[in-house]
């Protein structure tokens, strides 16, 4: 009996053996699962699969402030965390590994974000739906509207949109009641942005911008049609939607709004914070540990700073220089907005010659300066909106010229490095342009790599025969100082309890900026809360591991193959690109 039952035993074992193995056996190739983990996303992000160029979803608009929705993305997150575990990381190839530590970060921050009640703060004056949504629809943005199908698409995305205006009043009212609201002083910059959509004539309405640039192809019954449809939808749609959430955030969220400035103000908020930080740097770093470095930077960068004073003669100190850059009228020499446009693309030119000696690996794609729609430039920063490799849309780099007899050019070659060539233009283009990375690595962002990247470019400028204008390098500087300013305040905001004000104080106290720009600044910070760490962290990183390159390789050194290993992989977080570049260093020293 006791023989029989050990058999049986045995046999269990063994059985349970071969299911496992059969199991094993039949798990799809991991791309599989990178594939599907991006098909998938798609339908739960239908505005990105729009940037991303894929027009499948181009008519939704999910309520992203549902419980409902946050379920999906939950479940869906959850899904992928799970199914990846299946598979031995150390047996896939040296690609298939940082996907699989990408897939695994991603899931894991999303659920850790997730678990907040951010829908409860769905909008703001700067990172908000309700401003990418104009700009979609302004016809001339990352929505097509080239086909009929393009125009029917974009009523039923608009139908989405308004329901989600009605649930964002609705999860606003909560977060009052719930002391999850935001700043004052960001609730009255709201303000004027929904005032400008809530009225008509419907013919002037921004909305109704794609019926005046109606694809030749059109028949005469298809204008007709879709000159009526979008009259109708910004009529008795668009203008109501903004007209109630006017109302609302003018009447009672305004009063509602927050005195204190940070996250830290919020319930549970510090958490919130450290995610944040967690999400936006793809460090283990804390808040002290990233002010501490914020503070030491500004001293580094405020010594640069001094020596182009004396270079360039000025008498007083350097909180005076800046005032003198700030108000200097030889640096605002534009009238009109066409002549900044011209001067971006003359700074591209004069680095042409010298971008490949530092660049070999270039990206196809098309590129484009253009101004900044007026509806949101009073706002809005330079920013870079990517292309696609298809090439059917060119990348872009916006400018903001609310005032062009105002607007000062000392940070502008060291703009055009970080938003177009060899910034973001370069390391987007050449990501998305790369056919031997899966598709979900294709269209990944990790703002500490991309932002990091795009302020290293900024170093590159003398290199690239610009900066030989003592103030336009001391824009540079500027520009640096600025990202380094942001490590001391955007914590000192959300961790240490400043105030607007204080924080406000301290950019005027140690940049060049106006304080029109560095109070815009300031709550853009509020506001989004993490992201303006991002940038000197990755940077730093970059130098970090570019100085240790040329220092171990000495006479094997070489730069194009250097931007090459940081830019072959895409966006990765920095201990992926760490990783890899200290491989490469060892191979590159043993051969």
């Amino acid at each position: 009996m006791n023989k029989y039952l050990i058999l049986v035993f045995l046999m269990s074992v063994f059985m349970q053996a071969c299911q496992q193995k059969s199991s094993e056996e039949l798990l799809p190739p991991v791309g599989e699962l990178f594939d599907n983990y991006y098909e998938e996303k798609l339908p739960l992000y239908p505005l990105e699969a729009t940037m991303n160029g894929d027009n499948r979803y181009n008519d939704l608009f999910p309520n992203d402030l549902t419980n409902d929705y946050k379920k999906k993305l939950v479940d869906f997150y959850s899904k992928y965390q799970k199914n990846l575990d299946k598979y031995d990381r150390e047996e896939l190839g040296e690609e298939e590994k940082t996907s699989w530590d990408l897939l695994k970060w991603e899931c894991s921050i999303n659920l850790e974000l997730l678990a907040f009640p951010t829908e409860l703060m769905p909008m703001n004056q700067i990172f908000s739906t309700h401003l990418m949504v104009a700009q979609l629809a302004s016809g001339g943005s990352m929505q097509p509207f080239k086909t009929v199908d393009d125009y029917d698409d974009w009523l039923k995305r608009v139908d989405g949109f308004t329901v989600w205006c009605d649930t964002a009043i609705v999860n606003m009212k909560e977060g009052i009641q719930k002391g999850y609201v935001l700043p004052s002083p960001l609730i009255k910059k709201m303000i004027p942005q929904l005032a400008d959509m809530d009225h008509g004539p419907a013919e002037k309405h921004l909305f109704y911008t794609p019926v005046t640039k109606f694809p030749e192809s059109f028949s005469a019954d298809d204008k007709a049609r879709f000159t009526s449809s979008y009259k109708t939808m910004v009529e008795e749609k668009v203008i109501p939607a903004f007209r109630r959430l006017h109302d609302f955030v003018e009447k009672e969220y305004l009063p509602a709004g927050r005195s204190t400035s940070g996250f830290m103000d919020l319930p549970n908020g510090k958490a919130l914070y450290d995610t944040y930080i967690k999400y936006y740097t793809t460090t283990s770093m804390t808040s002290e540990e990233i002010h501490s470095l914020g503070l030491s930077e500004v001293e580094r960068i405020s010594k640069e700073m001094q020596k182009v004073k004396e270079q360039v003669g000025f008498k007083g100190d350097l909180k005076s220089f800046f005032a003198s850059v700030r108000t200097d009228k030889k640096l605002m020499p534009f009238t009109k907005p066409e002549e900044v446009i011209a001067h971006f693309n003359q700074i591209h030119e004069t680095m042409k010659p010298n971008l490949k000696k530092l660049f070999d690996l270039t990206p196809k794609a098309a590129f484009e300066v253009r101004r900044t729609e007026a509806f949101r430039e009073a706002s809005a920063s330079a920013e870079y909106n990517p292309g696609l490799a298809d090439g059917s849309r060119p990348g872009v780099f916006y400018v903001p010229i609310p005032d062009v007899k105002e607007y000062n050019d000392v940070s502008d070659e060291s703009l055009f490095l970080h938003e177009a060539i060899p910034g973001h233009h370069y390391q987007i283009s050449l990501q998305q342009e790369n056919k031997a990375l899966p598709t979900f690595r294709k269209n990944i962002w990790y703002s500490a790599y991309g932002e990091g990247w795009a302020l290293y470019c900024e170093s590159l400028g003398k290199e690239l025969g610009l900066y030989t204008d003592p103030y336009q390098y001391f824009g540079m500087l500027s520009a640096e100082m600025h990202r380094a300013i942001r490590l001391v305040v955007d914590t000192g905001i959300h961790s240490k309890g400043w105030t607007r004000e204080k924080a406000i104080q301290y950019s005027i106290d140690h940049e060049a900026e106006s304080e029109e720009s560095i109070t815009a600044e300031v709550e853009r910070y509020m506001a989004g809360a993490g992201q303006a760490l991002s940038y000197k962290i990755g940077q730093l990183k970059i130098r970090e591991l570019r100085s240790k390159a040329e220092n171990e390789k000495v006479e094997k050194f070489n730069i194009q193959e250097f931007h090459n290993k940081v830019l072959e992989s895409g966006c990765v977080p920095l201990n992926v690109l760490e990783a890899k570049i200290n491989t490469w260093i060892t191979g590159v020293k043993k051969a």
